[in-house]
């Protein structure tokens, strides 16, 4: 039970390595576009493992076992909607915004509709991938938590978040966007080896072949665990065919076409050939490794819940919470060094967390928001040739870092006030800034319509409608609740329609 000298040897290398990368780029790295762009110089397997480690993060690692452990492989489809939407971002978006030379997406959209939209859009990224950065983080706090302190209390799951969330801030405070990659590559590696190891060892422990397991997941009380299409169609369950394809590849794709974390490390490529490239491979990478985890849920399932099965072999230490399934088997079942190593990937994705949620929002406000309101009555620089000085990008870093630690500590608190499994509550919240931001984005790409005072209203427009959808507001007369994997859906055309209703004007920066 616990971890063992071995295993806190191989969590310190980690650690250490992380540190030494993030710190040794830093000698790399001059001025704010720099900081945040790393001069456009990775190649084309680094930035889509990033991408990748950005989207899956601690939510894949510990919310996916969470999933199949109570349901089934229905939740597959989510990754694999995301392959449609990366074609349709990579080769109908990305060339124009990456030609636009802008540090973040929403430069682009000050391009055409003027600083007060760009402005504003920056304000909703920030703000709903600090709500969602925030349950992320909480997500992964639960594993720290239990590896530091054996539960999931409070107090102890505040404790875990603040001590990994600085870590991040450190080694991103140091490097920048090079740090963040860099880190990211080894992070991802290192969770998809934890994520075999885990598995193979499962298959070990549990005293049936491959077959026999399977056939025991398909003939569950509960319901065919293996069961992959669930075509009902209900507005209520998220994860029915109709709600993850339709709704998984719409919402990544906004996920992929307005969210800054995922565009700044495509801008980061070293071409737009190169981006393209990197944001397909990436949506590829991602269907195996979330198979891999969910395969891994359905194992735990049969290790935790049919003793019948397991015997002598039947774990000894209660489940507390199916939230925490895989840390706890983590820490309390597999062998040293194994153990060691799987931590270390349980901490590489909360590290992957925080390092993009803190970067991308400090480009943005720092890019979007300080540097045109500080230049804007001056003549003494102009900051679209960005800013020499690396003080203000890190001190941008830290303050985001922080806030982002006090709004996962928050998310303890209203996770507690509701039963929704973890994912849903980290892909629920980020709806509030993709959904509308997608739906300006879409009518600044594709169309020439639009201006400063329609595209403001859409998005305001978008928000509302989001703020409707949600269970507690719809009205009574609809006792069907929406699952979150229709926001995107309805919200994103409503934003579109209202934003190219205004007559064609393109905005001027400044």
């Amino acid at each position: 039970m616990g971890l063992n000298t071995l295993d806190w040897t191989i969590v310190a290398a980690y650690l250490g390595l992380v540190f030494f990368i993030g710190f040794r780029v830093a000698r790399q790295t001059g001025g704010d576009r720099s900081f945040f762009l790393a001069d456009r110089s990775f190649p084309v397997w680094a930035v889509a493992l990033s991408v990748m480690a950005t989207n899956l993060s601690a939510a894949t690692y510990i919310s996916s076992p969470e999933i199949s452990f109570r349901g089934n492989l229905a939740f597959l489809l989510l990754p694999l909607g995301t392959i449609p939407a990366a074609y349709v971002i990579a080769y109908g978006y990305l060339p124009k915004l990456y030609a636009a030379g802008t540090v973040t997406v929403y430069g682009f959209l000050g391009q055409r509709y003027g600083f007060p939209v760009r402005m504003t859009a920056s304000l909703i990224y920030v703000l709903g991938r600090m709500l969602a950065g925030g349950a992320r983080l909480f997500i992964a706090g639960i594993a720290f938590s239990l590896v530091l302190y054996g539960d999931t209390s409070g107090p102890h799951l505040v404790a875990a978040i603040m001590i990994f969330g600085i870590c991040g801030i450190l080694y991103t405070t140091a490097g920048g966007l090079r740090a963040v990659v860099w880190t990211d590559t080894l992070q991802i590696t290192l969770v998809a080896v934890a994520a075999c190891c885990s598995i193979y060892l499962l298959l070990q422990m549990i005293p049936l072949n491959v077959s026999e397991i399977m056939d025991l997941l398909r003939a569950d009380p509960d319901g065919d665990k293996l069961l992959l299409l669930d075509w009902r169609f209900s507005l209520s369950d998220p994860f029915t065919v109709w709600a993850l394809l339709i709704g998984a590849a719409v919402s990544q794709a906004a996920d992929y076409g307005s969210s800054q974390d995922t565009m700044q490390r495509l801008f980061a490529a070293k071409s737009s050939r190169a981006a393209v490239r990197s944001l397909v491979y990436s949506s590829f990478i991602t269907v195996p490794v979330v198979l891999f985890f969910l395969i891994i849920g359905l194992l735990l399932y049969v290790f935790y819940t049919r003793p019948d099965i397991m015997g002598s072999f039947a774990p000894d230490d209660p489940l507390l919470d199916p939230k925490g399934v895989f840390p706890q088997f983590l820490l309390n079942h597999l062998p040293p060094g194994f153990k060691g190593l799987a931590i270390a990937g349980v901490f590489a994705a909360a590290m992957s967390t925080v390092d993009s949620n803190i970067n991308s929002m400090a480009s943005t406000v720092v890019t979007d928001i300080y540097e045109p309101l500080k230049w804007r009555n001056s003549s003494n620089g102009d900051p679209k040739n960005g800013n020499d000085n690396l003080t203000t990008p890190r001190i941008a870093v830290v303050g985001i870092g922080l806030a982002l630690i006090a709004f996962a500590c928050l998310a303890v608190y209203m996770h507690s006030r509701g039963v929704q499994t973890l994912i849903s509550f980290a892909l629920g919240i980020f709806a509030f800034a993709t959904a509308p931001l997608f739906g300006v984005m879409s009518a600044a790409v594709w169309t020439e319509r639009g201006n400063n005072k329609s595209v403001l209203t859409a998005l305001i427009a978008g928000l509302i409608t989001v703020l409707l959808l949600q269970p507690y507001m719809l009205p009574k007369w609809i006792d069907v609740p929406i699952a979150w994997t229709w926001w995107w859906i309805i919200t994103c055309p409503i934003v579109f329609c209202i934003a190219v209703a205004g007559k064609p004007r393109r905005g001027v920066e400044g």
